[in-house]
């Protein structure tokens, strides 16, 4: 794992567009902030729509949310602990480090200021459309998975008809 800081990632007063953008705020070059599928998506809202294009909107968590509930959490040194000394060439070991932090991750709390953005963003897309429990699509959009020299879209789990806060 290589070893960075996200220090100057860190906004002074982090507001809620540090850890939220809805699609129609992205185009193609947030693609560091959102991510590849996020940033075309926003950037099909912003081309199609006014073409009377229906695009699904939505929202976008951001990278810099990602590193914020690292940091907050303390993960990263965690993760680094797991990962020093794994043999890449032993599957087994591959396989139980992976569940080991993937397990580490889900069992960490979200800080609460990002819980409550992601809440109250769900929360307005619902009354947008006026559904209590919008079913939503819930997918991962790293920000280097489709890159020329380094791709690996599709190697993350997407979630469909997913609806309500919890």
């Amino acid at each position: 794992m290589v070893q960075t800081t996200h220090a100057h990632l860190a906004p002074a007063n982090t507001t809620q567009a540090d850890f939220i953008l809805e699609f129609e705020q992205i185009n193609i070059h947030d693609i560091p902030r959102v991510g590849g599928k996020n940033a075309s998506l926003g950037e099909m809202i912003q081309q199609l729509t006014p073409q009377g294009g229906n695009v699904p909107t939505g929202f976008a968590t951001t990278a810099y949310a990602y590193h914020y509930f690292m940091q907050q959490a303390g993960l990263e040194a965690k993760l680094r602990s797991h990962l020093t000394d794994l043999d890449i060439e032993d599957v087994t070991a591959l396989r139980y480090c992976g569940c080991s932090v993937r397990s580490l991750i889900l069992e960490t709390p979200f800080p609460s200021e990002l819980e409550a953005t992601i809440t109250q963003t769900y929360l307005k897309l619902c009354a947008d459309g006026k559904n209590p429990a919008l079913d939503v699509a819930v997918r991962s959009s790293a920000t280097a998975e489709d890159l020329p020299d380094a791709s690996f879209a599709g190697q993350q789990e997407t979630y469909l008809n997913v609806y309500g806060v919890k």
